[in-house]
């Protein structure tokens, strides 16, 4: 935990010759706000914020950091989830707070080039009037930034059919540690070389600092509606939805939540759940009105075949909006039946999903705690809501040791341990279950090619080797937390 100041530290006056007035703080009061992400059980307020507010000052801010060899924190809007944007006791947060300008908007070739600090939705809102939007719509929309979504790789409930922010991406303007500037990708159809932008996106902040993103905007569909299909078992649900894929059809949002997330969400939103429903699937088209017609009529049949117990279709647009509703608000619900909640992030094949729903049942009991299951059921990512109280003694514990066996199981069917929120502080001891030494040497040898001093984010995302031997590939070792240097609240 820092201490309060009497005397600015060298690196403050530094900052302060090249920023304007008021976009250095130091001030223990002033860096509170910063002292963590969504992540909230892991906090350190900073050394300093500073807060940019074009790409001239950004390089100066770099630039000071590197000369007083002092780590750089990047950070969106803060709402990740994963500890990516938690600060180090010694470094200074880089906030885009003030990057949040879009530059132009073309609604020939749709695309729109947009500084980092811009939330998610307001690019959609700037191309409404265009008949465009931007796809990638995580659940933190309203509130997270394009930077902070190129750093995660974000995705969202259309993901599925739209994609993840690497394929509405086109092109990024990055601020190196040493001070250039470089651009990744191309607005052409494709580019020479190896494809650093792929590299760089969902990158966690370890290799530049974005300071603007090109992104692709696509025609809004004339219509688009939403089936909500309930389920008597979970594992009928999760095998309804490989019936949906394997009949050839590619929703623009397919999501499942189970019954203890439809009783949280239901009296938050009054989304018009059935509350008897053991899962509730949600599947969306959208297109022309003959299309999605069609697109309807063949998942109601698909589902019902499936074993579906009760399918509504909606009626407009408001009611779809409801039906999402609920999905959407499945983080802000669970704290008003749990004063704590750990939210877990795996992907897996779609075929085992029925088999890894069923572990996490099993690991309710094993923990003793309970677990809301909301996911992007068409790819198979998994957002367990583990519901604990941190005030009670070995809760915390408790979800994390929960949080690391859901992980390893997903990669015990060949998936992943995150699809979107990144690994950030909360899953690095997890990347020892998922990749072999060599390979986590190659991911530092990307990080030092792009950040030899080792300055940007460090500690976060890729362990060491000494932490995978540390922790014997396992998040939790006999009864040990993990990464215990770091205070919890």
């Amino acid at each position: 935990m820092r201490a309060q100041f009497d005397h600015p530290p060298p690196i403050v006056s530094a900052l302060q010759a090249v920023l304007p007035v008021g976009c250095v703080l130091f001030r223990l009061e002033d860096t509170r706000p910063y002292e963590c992400d969504g992540l909230s059980a892991f906090r350190q307020p900073p050394l300093a914020v500073a807060l940019p507010e074009d790409e001239m000052q950004v390089l100066a801010v770099l630039d000071v950091c590197r000369g007083h060899g002092v780590p750089v924190v990047p950070r969106g809007a803060g709402t990740g989830l994963s500890g990516g944007a938690m600060p180090m006791e010694d470094g200074v947060v880089l906030s885009t707070a003030k990057l949040n300008r879009i530059v132009r908007l073309d609604a020939m070739s749709r695309t729109a080039v947009v500084q980092p600090g811009v939330r998610n939705l307001a690019i959609s809102e700037a191309a409404a009037p265009y008949g465009l939007y931007y796809a990638p719509d995580p659940s933190s929309q309203i509130a997270c930034t394009i930077g902070g979504n190129v750093a995660e790789n974000s995705g969202g409930v259309h993901c599925l059919k739209y994609g993840l922010t690497v394929h509405n991406v086109l092109r990024v303007r990055v601020a190196t540690i040493d001070g250039e500037i470089v651009e990744l990708g191309s607005e052409a159809l494709d580019a020479p070389g190896l494809d650093l932008l792929a590299v760089f996106i969902g990158s966690e902040g370890m290799l530049g600092i974005v300071t603007e993103v090109t992104v692709k905007l696509v025609p809004k569909p004339a219509v688009a509606r939403v089936i909500m299909a309930s389920f008597g078992d979970i594992v009928t649900g999760a095998n309804a939805v490989a019936s949906v894929i394997a009949a050839g059809i590619i929703p623009a949002g397919l999501e499942m939540m189970d019954r203890t997330s439809s009783r949280m969400v239901e009296p938050f939103v009054n989304a018009g759940y059935d509350l008897d429903a053991a899962a509730i699937l949600l599947c969306e088209a959208d297109g022309t009105p003959e299309e999605v017609e069609d697109e309807i009529a063949r998942m109601s049949a698909v589902l019902r075949e499936a074993g579906a117990g009760a399918i509504t279709v909606s009626t407009s647009e408001a009611e779809r909006l409801r039906f999402w509703s609920g999905r959407k608000n499945a983080f802000p619900a669970a704290g008003r039946i749990s004063p704590d909640y750990y939210c877990m992030d795996g992907t897996i094949p779609r075929k085992h999903l029925a088999h890894v729903l069923a572990g996490i049942a099993q690991m309710e009991v094993k923990y003793a705690l309970r677990c809301a299951n909301v996911f992007h059921a068409g790819d198979g990512n998994l957002h367990p809501l583990i519901l604990f109280d941190a005030n009670r003694p070995d809760e915390l514990a408790r979800a994390e040791a929960f949080g690391a066996e859901i992980l390893a199981l997903c990669v015990a069917v060949g998936g992943t341990i995150t699809g979107e929120h990144g690994v950030g502080i909360e899953k690095i001891d997890s990347m020892c279950v998922q990749f072999r030494p060599a390979e986590l040497t190659a991911f530092f040898g990307v990080k030092h090619a792009f950040d030899p001093a080792g300055l940007l984010n460090p500690n976060k995302a890729i362990p060491t080797l000494h932490r995978c031997a540390e922790f014997g590939r396992l998040h939790v070792k006999h009864g040990a937390l993990p990464h215990p240097d770091l205070p919890r609240f």
